[in-house]
């Protein structure tokens, strides 16, 4: 399938950002060698592109309440089911799908960008000033020589951390800048994309559901390790975009979750499965800890009806009465006095 309508739909928002931004004023080349009209247009991109897609985040959100409040439901199944992985599967997506709960909807908002992504990818690699074919995807021969001229302090936006020194050269980039630049903004992309799902399972708890779990520590710990390779490819214009994205989800996660707070029955991260836990490792009630429940006392654990505890008895030291080595065992009976009989 040819992706060449993508490629067309994300050159048709830079360059109409690219004409706002110049119709307003914005400089072509400004300070600290950055030639903001272009980076402003693949921020703005973002934007564009949230904006589109916010009813599907909303959607996330309310699937992932939906999931929350299943989770008793489907503990009762793996309990029911242990052992029997198919039986389990089965009702497990029949619950589903009576309650109309999608567990895949939670990854939707990212698996949508994702052609996003790949499109500006593209694009951005076409920006040489050696490409025979400069006016492809609705590109002006002027657009195309000023993106490919395109900097982010002094980085140009085409170029990579991988790129070799012949590619930057063509692009009159220093490589020891380009490497700087694309190496900081790999790492601002690698926290930020751990930052926005961190923020979601702090909100929102972890899974009952194991394939929900699954999900969440792959988001949460293999993306942004993956990106630490994978962000040596991506062009610096790219790792713009995914760090806007990143920035532009973490404010929309925290307006979003206080619009629509969590139950408060949703666990925390370490706790899968489990209730809250305060100081000391005590459940909590809306965060405030519950004071321990107090142990019976007394003999055997009862108490009188007046709630005063009955008075201990003293204890004796069977030791000291014990007879000592050695010494003669005594009758009791000797040395009574013997009773007289009454007259």
């Amino acid at each position: 399938m040819s992706l060449d309508w993508i490629y067309w739909a994300i050159s048709w928002i830079l360059l109409i950002w690219h004409s706002a931004w110049d119709a307003i004023g914005v400089p072509a080349t400004a300070a600290l060698g950055t030639n903001w009209a272009w980076i402003l247009s693949i921020i703005f991109l973002v934007i564009t592109v949230r904006v589109i897609l916010f009813p599907v985040f909303v959607k996330q959100i309310k699937s992932q309440r939906a999931m929350q409040a299943l989770a008793p439901q489907i503990k009762a199944l793996q309990e029911k089911h242990k052992g029997d992985r198919e039986t389990l599967q089965k009702e497990t997506m029949e619950l589903y799908r009576k309650e109309k709960a999608n567990p895949l909807m939670g990854c939707l908002p990212m698996f949508l960008q994702i052609p996003v992504f790949l499109g500006l990818f593209h694009v951005l690699r076409r920006l040489s000033p050696d490409n025979p074919q400069p006016t492809i995807y609705g590109w002006s021969l002027d657009q195309f020589t000023s993106a490919s001229n395109a900097k982010l302090f002094t980085a140009p936006i085409s170029g990579r951390f991988g790129s070799t020194a012949a590619q930057l050269n063509e692009l009159g980039a220093n490589p020891t800048t380009v490497k700087i630049i694309a190496g900081v903004l790999v790492l601002i992309m690698m926290a930020t994309t751990y930052l926005t799902s961190r923020q979601m399972i702090l909100k929102t708890g972890w899974a009952q559901d194991p394939q929900q779990r699954m999900i969440q520590r792959l988001m949460l710990y293999g993306i942004p390790a993956s990106l630490l390779i994978s962000g040596s490819i991506f062009p610096i214009g790219v790792i713009i975009y995914w760090v806007t994205n990143n920035l532009f989800t973490l404010g929309q996660q925290q307006w979003v979750l206080r619009k629509y707070p969590p139950p408060p029955t949703a666990n925390l991260p370490g706790l899968p499965g489990s209730a809250r836990t305060g100081t000391g490792g005590r459940p909590t009630t809306g965060g405030k800890a519950t004071a321990p429940a107090a142990k019976p006392s007394g003999l055997f654990g009862r108490t009188k009806a007046n709630g005063a505890q009955p008075a201990a008895k003293p204890a004796i030291d069977t030791k000291a009465l014990a007879p000592k080595p050695g010494a003669k065992p005594v009758n009791p009976k000797k040395g009574r006095p013997a009773n007289k009989r009454q007259g």
